[in-house]
């Protein structure tokens, strides 16, 4: 897959791999989208390239089994023990302003 420079050039480079998926599981259109539970204009416009939900996405790529592909859209999660740590209280207000010598200012 060549490297794509707008958003344009992403979704028909997706759908194009979209497409090529289901021709290779020989799975026609109206099958996958029975599989899938979407529309056909809903895979139509995917594999175009011309925009789809987030959700239309996810059904279909599900029903070609591919779940695989968003776990490299997604961070690997770990917990650093460090930032569960809080040594100090949440401030409430600003501090008061020094004066010149570092003494308090009255107000």
């Amino acid at each position: 897959m060549e490297s794509a420079s707008t958003p344009d050039e992403l979704a028909a480079q997706l759908g194009d791999s979209l497409k090529e998926l289901r021709l290779q599981k020989n799975l026609d259109r109206k099958t996958l989208c029975e599989r899938a539970g979407v529309s056909m204009n809903a895979l139509r416009h995917l594999e175009a390239g011309q925009g789809a939900t987030v959700k239309t996405l996810i059904r279909i790529v599900r029903a070609l089994g591919r779940q695989d592909w968003f776990k490299g859209v997604s961070p690997k999660v770990s917990i650093n023990p460090l930032h569960m740590v809080r040594n100090h209280s949440t401030r409430q207000r600003a501090s008061r302003r020094t004066g010149a010598y570092g003494k308090k200012e009255k107000t």
